[in-house]
């Protein structure tokens, strides 16, 4: 198939004035956003990407997850499309590029087809998937796991945010409750664009990431029970502290991550503790550890080591233990074809590149089991991620979604 010409480049002002317009949307505290998952605030956003896109021309199709697929079509209808995009909703502290950067950067390359006149064969959709961040509804990458067969959609539905609303009755609440058949479309490709969330790229003085792997992620949530007490009036020798039960099973965590050094990872993000008082002792913490490797067998041992050592270190303290498995998924090998057309294009577009392995799990990490796929990432200053101080510059996000569009448009194939 033709490579498309390398003077073919997007409006780079019309894409950071979109990033910019879309962050207005749920703004938060420190420059920011706080625009997570089936709320008012993801609502809006979604309705201006919708006006955009069909402002360009594209005809919207949503499932009953609320994934939102907005379609350009081809020369020939018949032909599966090229499917690029990823997610609109933010961490409750997030910035404004991560996930969103791919949705806009998808659209842009759109824009820029319909700028120049260029037809492909194969229709392109551009997509935002539902709940990717996974911050307010557990698991990440919800709504693309259910696409992908990975999670039933009834058990996403049932899945609850911290006031236990459900995500069914909210993805409802805000309207965006679809009836086509959530997995029914076919790809012959998908491409997401990201930020690296890490700071590789940016110290190796690189434009481009090829994203050839995803780590393997696994999320355990442990809750450990032991007796509330006066802080003040308690002996020593007498108390069960679920704190103090905590605090020695994350230096576990962290022991275990260095031992498999220097790709595996691991801590605690989520912390809840019960009552919360500065004169009780803690009766209960709940808390989810997050480890991370490409190699399945290195989050396999670690997973046992954890239960294991947690387990040991609970009876020792007359503390009660519960594990639960909340998310996670294998390390992900993405579609040689896809991802040598984004080292292609990053070669024909006399950017600077490099392989990476992402080190955070995104929506192309399901959508892989279903359909070729791959992953363009840019840099971000100082690696920086799930922080209001996200930050990129406009050249990067050009870069990236130069890269993205020729991938996407070779794998289309342009009608002359």
């Amino acid at each position: 198939m033709a490579a498309p010409a390398a003077n073919m480049r997007i409006n780079a002002d019309r894409l950071w004035d979109s990033l910019m317009k879309m962050a207005e949307i749920g703004p938060g505290v420190a420059g920011g956003n706080n625009r997570q998952t089936l709320t008012d605030e993801d609502g809006e956003g979604r309705k201006l990407f919708q006006k955009w896109c069909e402002d360009a021309g594209l005809e919207m199709g949503v499932d009953t997850m609320g994934n939102m697929f907005m379609r350009r079509e081809g020369t020939d209808p018949d032909a599966l499309p090229v499917y690029v995009g990823s997610h609109l909703d933010t961490q409750p502290t997030g910035g404004k590029y991560d996930g969103v950067l791919g949705v806009l950067g998808g659209l842009e390359c759109i824009r820029t087809l319909n700028d120049l006149g260029i037809k492909t064969k194969h229709p392109i959709v551009v997509t935002n998937w539902t709940n990717e961040e996974g911050t307010r509804f557990a698991p990440a990458m919800l709504a693309s796991g259910v696409f992908a067969g990975i999670h039933e959609q009834d058990w996403a539905y049932q899945r609850q945010d911290a006031k236990g609303k459900t995500f069914g009755d909210e993805l409802t609440r805000i309207g965006w409750r679809g009836e086509e058949e959530v997995g029914a479309r076919k790809m012959k490709a998908f491409f997401e664009l990201h930020i690296e969330q890490g700071p590789i790229l940016e110290a190796e003085g690189k434009d481009i990431g090829v994203v050839t792997h995803g780590q393997g992620l696994s999320w355990t949530q442990v809750t450990i029970t032991g007796k509330e007490a006066h802080t003040g009036s308690t002996p020593m020798p007498m108390r069960r502290n679920a704190g103090l039960g905590m605090a020695k099973v994350l230096q576990l965590v962290d022991e275990i991550a260095w031992s498999h050094k220097p790709d595996a990872v691991g801590a605690a993000g989520h912390i809840d503790v019960y009552p919360n008082s500065r004169n009780v002792i803690p009766g209960k913490v709940v808390f989810t550890v997050d480890f991370r490797s490409p190699n399945l067998s290195v989050i396999e041992d670690m997973e046992q080591r954890l239960k294991d050592g947690a387990q040991k270190i609970c009876d020792e303290m007359e503390l009660s233990i519960e594990f639960e498995k909340v998310g996670g998924f294998d390390p992900v090998e993405f579609d040689a074809g896809c991802v040598t057309a984004i080292r292609d294009a990053a070669e024909r577009l006399g950017y600077a590149h490099r392989d990476l392995i992402s080190g955070a799990g995104h929506d192309a990490c399901w959508i892989n089991r279903v359909a070729p796929t791959a992953m363009v990432m840019c840099p971000c200053v100082d690696g920086l991620s799930h922080n209001e101080a996200e930050e990129i510059s406009k050249e990067w996000a050009a870069a990236g979604a130069e890269v993205l569009m020729h991938a996407v448009v070779e794998t289309a194939q342009i009608v002359e």
